[in-house]
């Protein structure tokens, strides 16, 4: 063992002051907290994926042939894409919020014509 203690590094605080990209603390705490949880989904996944492969290729398992398994380059692609879709449907609603944001950003012109019509 090499001396590092992987529960003490979990909850390693990082220096500095922490920076807020979502405007509003609580928010970004309960985000942090959403996105450990996704990761923790997204590794589990991954593991029962590797399970039921080796279960369709030999018929049984043991705990080495999950931790040996090497996925192939298609069956990591297929991971990967899984993942991106995964990650996907979790930010669905900050990706709609941009998207609605740079909707709005119209050209002076347009607030121009917009003000006019009132």
């Amino acid at each position: 063992m090499t001396g590092i203690d992987p529960l003490a590094l979990s909850s390693a605080k990082a220096k500095g002051k922490r920076p807020y990209f979502l405007g509003d603390p609580d928010v970004e705490r309960l985000m942090t907290i959403v996105m450990a949880v996704a990761q923790e989904v997204s590794v589990l996944r991954e593991r029962l994926d590797t399970v039921e492969r080796l279960l369709d290729k030999n018929g049984t398992i043991s705990r080495s042939d999950i931790e040996n398994f090497e996925p192939t380059k298609a069956e990591a692609d297929e991971r990967g894409a899984w993942t991106q879709e995964y990650l996907n449907r979790i930010l669905r609603i900050l990706q709609q919020e941009r998207e609605a944001l740079a909707a709005k950003d119209q050209s002076s012109e347009d607030i121009a014509e917009e003000l006019a019509k009132d």
